[in-house]
């Protein structure tokens, strides 16, 4: 499968607009729950793309493997806490938008580990990673094939 547009070429300018989001949400969300949440979203939306660079992100920053093989099934795995419990809750819901949108049971949890302003930050990234991942998963972007298995 080759890719089939690079929207980095063909729209720099609605790219760099992305780019200033992710920017933004590096900047003012924990690098490690980013990471999670990001990874979270790909699976869900099954993009390899982002799967691959948010599994080697996470691994060359410190996190553990098993902890990312447990993100596709966090609900059952113990290697989580509250907050990235409330988070990754928030980032399947908010994923997977239904008729009736984030409950309100989710939002409490949330609500009760994140300040308003994290919160809003914690959407603002969910809402970025879904959105490069409608960016890569149309255009078919591929991993990197450089990268050695086992490398970071």
């Amino acid at each position: 499968m080759s890719q089939r547009l690079n929207v980095a070429e063909v729209a720099p300018e609605g790219y760099r607009a992305m780019l200033g989001l992710e920017t933004y949400v590096r900047k003012h969300v924990d690098a490690t729950l980013l990471e999670l949440v990001k990874l979270r979203a790909s699976v869900i939306n099954g993009c390899s793309f982002c799967v691959d660079m948010h599994s080697r992100d996470a691994l060359a920053a410190g996190e553990s493997s098993r902890r990312l093989f447990a993100v596709s099934a966090w609900r059952e795995a113990p290697f989580f806490d509250e907050r990235e419990r409330a988070a990754l809750a928030l980032t399947d819901e908010a994923t997977r938008l239904g008729p009736d949108g984030v409950s309100d049971d989710t939002w409490a949890v949330v609500t009760k580990h994140f300040s308003d302003r994290e919160a809003a930050d914690l959407v603002l990234a969910i809402a970025t990673i879904n959105s490069w991942n409608r960016i890569a998963i149309p255009t078919r972007t591929q991993p990197p094939a450089d990268v050695q298995e086992g490398a970071a």
